[in-house]
């Protein structure tokens, strides 16, 4: 095992190392041996390794060999990834398909038919899903029912029923009523506290959900004391993945023309990209990137919020475009880059968003593949949902335990809710399309959003989650609402085992 292979480990799995501690490495009689231990025993505070890491005369014994007494310090785990080698990448064939986009597509006008028509397509859609699971009755039947003196438990047994949630509220006992409704009327739903694990997962349900339930009704018939939610919810088992070759970058929020850019990092992502770097296990990690995903925020914008005028190097949006359009001309033409707008970007701010529009395409490289928010693309094998992410911003404020520190949380409610933004007239401006094109009927091998400017990877029920961070230092409007950013940090995914490396470029 050489230099640039033990480089190349430590690198994918987030790490820097000296280059004393990669020759105590390569120096080793099983250095693959040595590697994995260090990286399962290290410490998550530790940023770069250095010999103090590698402590071979220390607590817990290794075996290498019948005749091997090397011991190792035992701190934390992580997983070993694996060592990246040139596999003859064609690169020039990088193929990119669009599954599904908006662009081109849209057709409301605001019309109050068109509210009906999205609402119910939601409905239908992610009920049919439900009902898959559960026998649900409609509401409509339990209303008629309802008789003076008749005990409903006797009458109804357990019923399950199907229903958008209309309104969340407590009791003065602490208990939550929801009401939800379908096509045929609305009921309460009681979730009472002592049942602790319905209890926590009604806190996580938020108004436009669709949900099922099953339970029992009062003796009046009037409520229902819910024994079970039901999610529409990924399936717990699915068809295992069957990637490509090569490497997929995902990024976002950009931020062209603004000045707290980080332009010198950005550049050296640049560099990388063109493996015009003195790091080896970079270089090669560069030679085997087929694509290049934005989630959005490509330039910075104009009046996105209050007193950014005073942030903004670029003051027309349109000389930060072409300006954009410069940087991403310095990228290798073999790589395909798809690009996908946010609340930033010149496209109207309710989504879903189309593409950027046809006057500031032009002045991109012909390598550049520009998709609406969101959209679906098939990278080689590869499925991928782009969704800025601006749902989030509601998701934080509605649901316990997801926050801007920890984006992917959100993610997986996007996954549990099979949509990607459920809660209508909260932050988020959704047009109301005869579709709600923010429904998953068909689920992703990887959901990519950006949007909060921090960096996280989870995997949740075998679709990979990503939230890609940002190239934008922490603003004054950001410094106010407590957002600190991670920028910078480039996850990498490996399109064949979609293992996922963090590249900084930010030192």
């Amino acid at each position: 095992m050489n230099e640039v292979d033990v480089l190349t480990v430590f690198i994918e799995e987030g790490y820097q190392i000296t280059a004393e501690a990669v020759e105590l490495i390569c120096s080793h009689c099983s250095p693959e041996k040595l590697i994995q231990h260090v990286l399962e025993n290290i410490d998550a505070s530790v940023l770069v390794i250095d010999m103090e890491h590698i402590d071979l005369e220390t607590v817990g014994t290794f075996d290498t060999g019948p005749d091997s007494d090397d011991t190792f310090t035992i701190q934390a785990s992580r997983p070993l990834s694996s060592v990246v080698t040139s596999n003859d990448l064609s690169l020039s064939d990088n193929p990119v398909s669009v599954i599904s986009d908006i662009s081109d597509n849209s057709t409301c006008v605001g019309e109050y038919i068109e509210f009906v028509q999205f609402f119910r397509n939601r409905y239908s859609r992610l009920s049919e899903i439900i009902r898959s699971r559960v026998n649900a009755r409609p509401i409509e039947s339990l209303s008629k029912n309802r008789s003076p003196g008749l005990r409903g438990g006797k009458d109804f047994g357990e019923v399950s029923i199907i229903g958008m949630i209309s309104n969340i509220k407590s009791t003065s006992n602490g208990h939550k009523i929801l009401e939800v409704e379908d096509t045929t009327g609305s009921f309460s739903v009681l979730v009472r506290m002592a049942d602790k694990e319905l209890y926590e997962q009604a806190t996580h349900l938020v108004l436009d959900e669709v949900v099922g339930f099953s339970g029992i009704l009062t003796n009046d018939g009037k409520l229902m004391i819910a024994r079970k939610i039901i999610l529409p919810d990924l399936p717990n088992t699915m068809a295992k993945k069957s990637g490509s070759s090569g490497k997929a970058v995902l990024t976002s929020d950009v931020h062209v023309g603004s000045s707290t850019f980080l332009e010198e990092p950005w550049e050296r992502f640049v560099d990388f990209l063109k493996g015009d770097t003195d790091n080896e296990a970079l270089a090669a990690i560069s030679r085997e990137v087929r694509y290049l995903v934005v989630a959005g925020d490509l330039v910075d914008g104009v009046g996105i919020y209050p007193g950014q005028e005073h942030e903004l190097t670029i003051p027309d949006v349109y000389d930060q475009y072409r300006k954009a359009a410069e940087y991403f001309d310095e990228i290798p033409k073999h790589i395909k880059v798809i690009i996908s707008p946010g609340n930033h970007d010149a496209v109207r701010q309710a989504e879903p968003q189309p593409k950027l529009p046809e006057c500031i395409r032009v002045d991109f490289p012909s390598n550049v593949t520009f998709v609406g928010n969101p959209s679906m693309v098939d990278l080689d094998g590869t499925k991928i949902l782009i969704y800025h992410g601006r749902s989030i911003d509601d998701l934080v404020a509605a649901v316990p335990g997801v926050s801007y520190h920890a984006p992917t949380k959100g993610m997986v409610e996007m996954m549990k809710f099979r949509h990607l933004s459920p809660m209508y007239g909260s932050r988020v401006s959704i047009a109301p399309e005869k579709n709600d094109h923010f429904v998953l009927s068909h689920v992703p091998d990887i959901l990519h959003c950006g949007h909060v400017h921090t960096v996280g990877v989870e995997w949740y029920k075998n679709v990979l989650l990503i939230n890609s961070g940002t190239w934008q230092d922490q603003t004054e409007f950001q410094k106010r609402m407590n957002v600190v950013p991670t920028p910078c940090q480039v996850p990498v995914v490996d399109l064949a085992t979609y293992r996922t490396s963090i590249l900084r470029f930010d030192e």
